[in-house]
C-alpha cells in the first residue's frame, strides 16, 4: 500500500494542464485589456515548441485524424511555473 504522502505523475500532469490552461485564460484576458496594451504584444506572442501536422487514416469504416500542436504564450509559461511551485509546496 502507498503512503499517503507520495505525489504522483497524474498529480503533477493535472497541475502542469491546469496551469497552463489558467495561464492561456489570462493571456486572452490580457490581450483584450487596455490598461495593459504596452506589454500585450510580449506577454501574448505563442512560442510553436511542438507542431505535428494532423494525419489521416482511413480505415473505411472510421477516419481517424491525429495531429498535436503546442503554442504557449508567456502568460501560460509562467502559470506552468506557478503551478510547479504550487504542486512543490502541497
Amino acid at each position: 500500500m502507498r503512503g499517503g504522502r507520495t505525489k504522483g505523475f497524474g498529480m503533477l500532469a493535472l497541475f502542469l494542464v491546469t496551469g497552463a490552461i489558467v495561464g492561456g485564460i489570462l493571456g486572452e484576458v490580457v490581450a483584450s485589456s487596455a490598461a495593459l496594451s504596452g506589454l500585450t504584444p510580449y506577454l501574448t506572442k505563442t512560442y510553436t515548441i511542438i507542431d505535428i501536422p494532423p494525419v489521416a487514416i482511413n480505415l473505411y469504416v472510421i477516419k481517424l485524424v491525429i495531429g498535436f500542436a503546442l503554442h504557449p504564450n508567456l502568460i501560460s509559461i509562467l502559470g506552468i511555473v506557478a503551478a510547479i511551485i504550487l504542486f512543490r509546496s502541497f
